[in-house]
């Protein structure tokens, strides 16, 4: 594990850490475009990692650069993105019922994953982000599941932080339903899991022991970050807050805590 100012790559989160949104679009938060450029001005890479599985990481940047934050399409990460590695090497060429938006659905299809509909044999379930299911597909999935099928999903956390309060994952709403009636442990690709660590390791280039974490939510960053052996650094701008850390477990606590990303500016 190494401190921040020793870090040699950087891992941020996006809402709540970086940016707040709200339904009528996005705002980055007081010291993101300092931080996203002095880690750029000090020569060393950096991923932002969000959990929304809805769009491709090319429309995340697109719209992180019409706020002014300079960000490349390949600088943003997603569960998707952990997902097509994960089918690649694991189910090569196996039949998957998706639960996902059409844009994924689409993204999916063009990395070459064998996606499938209710009236077909399936050998994997992935939830991401649902716009919306009908319960044909659901039970059709429930039953995949019950006969061996993996379910895989982006995200297993009940909410993220948005500027008016929580906004509810859908896509746990739907993995919920799914383990409730099948009795399945879901697996996640996303943040926090190891799928995701060695996607962020692939990514980057560099040994997870050798980069910092930074992100709003203990559960999911600071969780990812504890994981890989990384430093971790809990911003308080998101949905943790600046709710007390005592009898949180081991893995969700993180090495430094700070009321926002400004306060990073000066020690990258």
């Amino acid at each position: 594990m190494t401190g921040l100012a020793g870090a040699k790559g950087f891992v941020l989160d996006l809402d709540g850490t970086l940016i707040q949104r709200t339904r009528t679009g996005l705002t980055a938060i007081a010291g993101a475009r300092e931080l996203l450029d002095a880690i750029r001005g000090s020569g060393r890479p950096f991923v932002i990692f969000t959990n929304a599985s809805h769009v491709a990481p090319s429309v995340l940047a697109a719209e992180l650069r019409d706020d002014g934050l300079d960000v490349r399409d390949d600088e943003v990460l997603t569960p998707v993105c952990c997902a097509i590695s994960l089918l690649g090497a694991g189910h090569p060429g196996e039949p998957v019922l998706a639960f996902c938006t059409p844009a994924t659905h689409d993204r999916l299809a063009a990395a070459g994953v064998r996606l499938v509909g209710p009236d077909d044999s399936v050998d994997v379930v992935l939830v991401a982000h649902p716009t919306r299911f009908d319960f044909a597909d659901l039970e059709h999935a429930a039953r995949a599941i019950t006969s061996g099928a993996p379910l895989l999903t982006a995200s297993y956390v009940p909410a993220y932080a948005g500027a008016d309060g929580p906004i509810f994952s859908r896509g746990a709403m739907v993995t919920a339903a799914l383990a409730k009636v099948t009795g399945a442990r879901p697996a996640i690709v996303g943040k926090p899991s190891r799928v995701a660590v060695r996607e962020i390791v692939a990514r980057l280039g560099l040994p997870s022991r050798d980069l910092a974490v930074i992100g709003d939510d203990v559960a999911l960053d600071i969780s990812l970050g504890n994981l890989g052996h990384s430093h971790t650094v809990l911003v308080q701008t998101g949905i943790t807050g600046d709710s007390p850390l005592d009898g949180l477990p081991a893995l969700q606590q993180p090495d430094e805590s700070v009321a926002g990303v400004d306060e990073l500016v000066g020690r990258i």
